[in-house]
């Protein structure tokens, strides 16, 4: 079992207090040849007004640190989402939005045909839902996009026991220019989604990949006990599709983009294998430069 699986397999033993006290990386320093955008880059919001569990000042500080240094306007969206608010947003981040209540959507219904019909004329939106419970919020969105989320955890099978955070080398990436250049992703814990048609999946499942309904169900897999599942083999973590005159990319995964501390652990995210490289490669598809 490598270094990386145990630690996050000792990261579901640790109290939920501990987990929740991760935060962003203030260290952290995107390591870039050059700007994509030497001034005026395309305006980058991330949501702020869904009780996101990531926000541009908290836990995806790192990810808005990257993005400026990429020379993308970034700045965080703290209305709901209408046609109004959209007006001069070129790409939308919506990372691990919550519910008012179990099992709601975190989107009025006007706000989802406010999303739809910005990305249809030309909008990009990048959707990004974690592993339960932030799928239910998010899965009528995504739902909009043609998107399955399976809003639950997804682990798979190491030796003897089960991870929850999955390698995606070579063998695991789809075909498509927001993999160029990119040997392998690390993700750290997430849900499933569908690929739906004319879509890509950027990162594959593996075989062995099963899907459970929370986190004391990893422990009692990491235990060797049996839980109910569901195979997720050959859905996705991440996907990308043209919709309409815009496009779309939903992660089932948070943290590889952004770069957090969690007790117990250390440093996770876009420091990993070529987390950094698959984030800017999604914004800079999102944003026509791929």
């Amino acid at each position: 079992m490598t270094r990386i699986v145990a630690l996050f397999l000792a990261l579901f033993l640790l109290p939920a207090a501990v987990r929740a006290e991760q935060r962003a990386d203030a260290k952290y320093a995107p390591h870039l040849k050059r700007a994509a955008y030497a001034a005026n880059g395309p305006v980058v919001a991330i949501d702020e007004a869904h009780a996101n569990f990531h926000t541009l000042e908290g836990k995806y500080a790192p990810f808005g640190a990257l993005l400026s240094a990429d020379g993308y306007r970034v700045r965080a969206s703290a209305a709901r989402f209408s046609p109004q608010a959209l007006t001069g947003v070129d790409v939308l981040v919506i990372a691990n939005a919550r519910s008012s209540s179990p099992g709601a959507s975190g989107f009025g219904a006007d706000e989802i045909a406010a999303v739809r019909n910005w990305v249809s004329q030309g909008g990009s939106l990048l959707l990004i839902s974690d592993h339960a419970p932030f799928g239910t919020a998010a899965s009528r969105l995504a739902e909009a996009f043609g998107v399955n989320m399976g809003v639950g955890y997804v682990a798979t099978q190491v030796g003897r026991g089960v991870s929850s955070q999955i390698h995606f080398g070579r063998s695991q990436l789809g075909n498509h220019p927001i993999l160029s250049g990119i040997r392998s992703v690390q993700s750290f814990t997430g849900q499933s989604l569908s690929v739906p048609p004319g879509g890509t999946a950027l990162l594959v499942l593996p075989s062995d990949a099963l899907e459970v309904s929370s986190a004391d169900d990893i422990r009692a897999l990491a235990e060797g006990h049996r839980v109910p599942a569901r195979s997720a083999a050959g859905r996705a973590r991440a996907v990308a599709l043209p919709f309409g005159k815009g496009r779309v990319v939903v992660a089932g995964e948070a943290a590889m983009f952004t770069e957090q501390i969690v007790p117990g652990i250390g440093r996770v995210g876009l420091t990993a294998e070529d987390d950094q490289q698959f984030a800017l490669n999604v914004l800079h598809w999102l944003s026509r430069l791929l």
